[in-house]
């Protein structure tokens, strides 16, 4: 590499953790730049990635587990851990979040903690437990070593705002938090994911405005006191796109900021969209994080700035951001996996527990065992190891060695949102025996047999394969990994979205499970899975639709 080729700056191209991965927080140690984002109802808890140069990301696996005592189940779908917040401060990682025990009707019921690292991976340290304030809390660190926690109070009672404003409180890292709480800004419209910064001897609110979905957006508040009164920006929003449906990244909101030695920068989700069939907008990779370069403009308001940090006057996100660095290639996963080294825990997520009482390497070296747990619908316990949807066009693969008995057994290549909206390319057997290979699609909660199923008694070896086009799923079973059989009809993709349904936030999801719902232990092996998010649209095979 010349040395022109080194100092090339980096671009980031948004976004910049494609998929599920939203709400970012950010955080810099030294040269090293660190998000954390939030996971739900998927287990590890709170998913890190790493960076030198703001454009490459290295997944470092998840924050919490059952060595921090995180235990999921029960949770319901688009419940458990929401919106992080991950800083580096005196030395050591802090990391705020809340469990989401229930999101029904007026009520939410929270579980905020806070605890310390000296690495974003942990160990960490004894959770301190700072009550049930709302959700989508953060953490500030004043110049004059003081820490508050910064969160959204939620007011369940009939006639009030559900979004009552923002509080703050100081709070020690030793004995939790100090004195009351108080209210310091509130607004007439849904306001949520606080964050304070210091700039210019004032403090600045960054809070998330209009819901997550295409309404969201990021506006400002300032205070020359911590405790307000804060002054609400004459730009309505730093960036939003809800006035912009041409945009390419739509719901852009909730974002943190980072300090560069070339400048500053806002990392915040957004969405990539796909038309359905009816015409409607669906995010079918769900909210994902992006990068703006941002400064603060004359008046001393913060705004999206161009590549020379010189500020903008749009709020719309771009896609291709200048970031420090020489240029670096981004680093992605390995797209098969042949489980020679165990399950990856940066690359795969599970429901709600972990995969250590059901998921076996060791067992048939160079294969994956999967033990039955819970049916489909479980909010406690299933067996079901799954990767983000990344790209809107995407390919995943997999050999299964199964012998179900019984059609109670089964053994699937999935395509998941939660546990009301799936598709399953399953190895059952039915009321003979005869081993088969059948499509199911729950859609509600509502499961339907899509088309005939196949039977495989006499196939020497059984490999399925799904492909993510667009707006269409497609299902294929081959004998030989050569010559595909389409399983059933296209289904409709848009069903895997954030935005079909009820209010959810998790994005889709490919993966392998193993189901036995009369609870008889049954296994299955899986030989590699193989996923493709550099499938062009205009070659992917069509075999399923001949």
């Amino acid at each position: 590499m010349t040395a022109s080729a080194r100092s090339a700056p980096a671009i980031a191209r948004n976004p910049i953790l494609p998929g599920f991965h939203p709400d970012p927080s950010i955080t810099r140690r030294g040269d090293e730049y660190f998000i954390a984002t939030s996971t739900f109802e998927w287990f590890p808890g709170v998913t890190i990635h790493r960076s030198r140069d703001l454009a490459s990301w290295e997944p470092l696996g998840g924050a919490l587990d059952e060595n921090d005592g995180l235990d999921l189940r029960g949770v319901p779908d688009s419940g458990g851990i929401w919106a992080p917040s991950l800083s580096w401060h005196d030395g050591r990682f802090w990391l705020l979040y809340s469990i989401v025990w229930s999101r029904s009707g007026p009520y939410k019921d929270i579980t905020n903690r806070v605890v310390t690292a000296p690495e974003p991976t942990g160990p960490w340290s004894a959770p301190i437990d700072i009550g049930g304030r709302g959700f989508d809390a953060s953490l500030f660190h004043d110049d004059d070593g003081s820490t508050w926690i910064v969160g959204l109070r939620w007011d369940p009672r009939p006639g009030r705002a559900r979004f009552a404003g923002i509080e703050v409180q100081q709070l020690d890292a030793e004995r939790g938090p100090i004195g009351e709480a108080t209210l310091i800004h509130t607004a007439d419209h849904l306001i949520e994911g606080p964050n304070l910064y210091r700039h210019g001897g004032r403090y600045h609110l960054m809070l998330a405005q209009g819901g997550t979905g295409w309404n969201h957006g990021i506006s400002m508040a300032r205070s020359e006191n911590l405790l307000g009164p804060y002054e609400v920006d004459p730009q309505e929003s730093l960036l939003t796109a809800r006035d912009d449906q041409d945009a390419p990244l739509q719901k852009a909101g909730h974002g943190e900021l980072v300090q560069t030695d070339d400048g500053l920068y806002l990392v915040h989700l957004a969405s990539r969209v796909t038309v359905g069939a009816d015409g409607e907008r669906y995010g079918i990779t769900g909210r994902e994080t992006c990068l703006q370069r941002v400064t603060w403009n004359e008046d001393g308001w913060l705004r999206l700035a161009d590549d020379d940090g010189m500020p903008l006057t749009t709020t719309r996100a771009r896609e291709r951001v200048v970031v420090p660095g020489s240029g670096a290639e981004v680093n992605g996963a390995e797209i098969r996996d042949d489980f020679g080294a165990g399950v990856d825990g940066t690359r795969y997520l599970t429901l709600r527990r972990g995969h250590r009482d059901w998921a076996d390497v060791a067992a048939r070296p160079g294969w994956l065992r999967l033990t039955a747990r819970h049916s489909p619908t479980s909010l406690f316990d299933q067996a079901f190891l799954a990767q983000r949807v990344t790209q809107p066009v995407l390919r995943a693969q997999t050999r299964i060695d199964a012998r179900p008995t019984e059609p109670s057994q089964s053994a699937s290549l999935a395509a998941w949102y939660d546990t009301r909206g799936y598709a399953l390319a399953r190895v059952t057997c039915d009321d003979d025996g005869h081993r088969i290979v059948e499509l199911i699609e729950s859609d509600r909660g509502a499961e339907r047999q899509v088309g005939d199923p196949i039977g495989v008694d006499d196939w020497p070896d059984l490999h399925l394969r799904l492909e993510f086009d667009g707006p269409l799923l497609r299902f294929a079973v081959s004998a030989d990994a050569g010559t595909w059989h389409p399983l059933g009809e296209p289904l409709d993709a848009t069903k895997l979205s954030d935005d079909y349904d009820t209010l959810r936030f998790t994005g889709a999801f490919v993966g392998l499970r193993v189901d036995d719902y009369r609870g008889g232990g049954f296994s299955a092996d899986f030989d590699y899975f193989e996923v493709d998010d550099h499938v062009d649209p205009s070659t992917a095979d069509r075999e399923a639709d001949r």
